[in-house]
């Protein structure tokens, strides 16, 4: 498991994953359904990208992100503050 406390790490770790399976940016854009220069922004650590998209990066590399810390959902799906 790994911690993330910037979007610099983020971008640090989905890269090294990427390399580790031997994939492209461009290879990766494509598994993920998003543009290359998607996957070269989330890399650099940009923090505006779309978080549908980031998960999408995510599960094309078989991770996924597991909160730690925060209290548990209630089952209505409460909004607000």
């Amino acid at each position: 498991m790994t911690t993330i406390h910037s979007t610099q790490q983020l971008g640090q770790v989905l890269r090294a994953a990427r390399k580790q399976l031997g994939l492209t940016q461009s290879k990766l854009a494509l598994a993920a359904g998003c543009g290359l220069r998607f996957i070269v922004d989330l890399e650099a650590g940009k923090p505006t990208l779309r978080l549908e998209t980031v998960l999408l990066v995510i599960e094309a590399l078989g991770g996924e992100i597991i909160l730690s810390g925060l209290p548990k959902a209630t089952e209505g799906g409460e909004h607000g503050a």
